[in-house]
């Protein structure tokens, strides 16, 4: 059983990211959905949150399983006996890092693979930081994230009467 992991702080989950999960289960029995703890970043929303967003987003596909952790994603890998990561790249600047990652974790675990997908045409240009931007001016959060996540950042964006 080929299990996969692709991690990200997901904050919030989009539609992009909802397109790597669905098209990643073309290769993979199992894929484990890890929402990150990035000390560089500081989240809109909590881990419960995330979590639970991505569940709502991804309805009950038996396949896939959301968790989240803290520490080094090898460790994590490990601990899920999970043979594969997988990492999306939208532009062409993503993926200077993300070959750095990449490389790091194969010196650090060198059985875990990473593959890197590119997003659909129709999501390449959303990422959570431009859609958390969206939101906190008030702009329409159509086609971009699940209409539970939308909901959450208008409530967590509404100006104080």
């Amino acid at each position: 059983m080929r299990t996969a992991i692709y991690a990200g702080s997901f904050d919030p989950i989009t539609h992009g990211h909802e397109d790597l999960i669905k098209r990643s289960l073309g290769f993979v029995d199992r894929l484990i959905v890890a929402v990150a703890t990035n000390a560089a970043k500081q989240p809109l929303f909590s881990k419960d949150e995330r979590t639970a967003f991505i569940k709502a987003s991804l309805g009950d596909e038996p396949r896939i399983s959301v968790m989240h952790f803290d520490g080094l994603l090898v460790d994590f890998a490990r601990q899920a006996g999970a043979s594969l990561l997988i990492r999306g790249l939208r532009a062409v600047s993503d993926f200077e890092y993300e070959y750095q990652m990449a490389l790091m974790n194969r010196h650090l675990l060198p059985e875990l693979e990473t593959v890197f997908m590119v997003p659909s045409l129709d999501t390449t240009y959303i990422s959570a930081s431009l859609v958390r931007e969206v939101a906190r001016f008030g702009g329409n959060l159509d086609g971009l994230v699940s209409p539970a996540v939308a909901a959450a950042l208008q409530t967590r964006f509404a100006k104080p009467a």
